[in-house]
């Protein structure tokens, strides 16, 4: 048994749920704060079978977007600094970790 843990921008979240709902796939979403991803973004916990991995986060890839977006870099107290100038930021649409589950019980 498989627990995957897949970190997903609020833009695809939507699509990429549905995609595994569509599959067969149960999962969770959990609403998740962090920095990298300025939009928000949500947790998608799906717990399977080893072999069905592969399938999932293949779903989770086709449903997910890689864009560019604008950052305003950091606040400095520099007068004159190039530090508040907008960049162009290439952001990944998510991220999935999986890990190994010792049990697993349905109720």
């Amino acid at each position: 048994m498989k627990l995957i843990f897949a970190i997903i921008s609020n833009k695809d979240v939507e699509k990429v749920l549905a995609a595994l709902s569509e599959s067969g796939f149960r999962s969770t979403r959990i609403s998740t704060m962090g920095q990298f991803l300025e939009n928000g973004h949500s947790c998608i916990i799906v717990g399977d079978e080893e072999k069905h991995v592969d399938s999932i986060l293949s779903i989770i890839e086709n449903n997910v977007t890689k864009r560019v977006v604008r950052s305003y870099g950091v606040s400095s107290t520099l007068a004159g600094s190039l530090l508040k100038q907008p960049v162009d930021v290439e952001e990944n649409g998510g991220i999935a970790v999986v890990i190994d589950v010792e049990q697993y019980k349905r109720f």
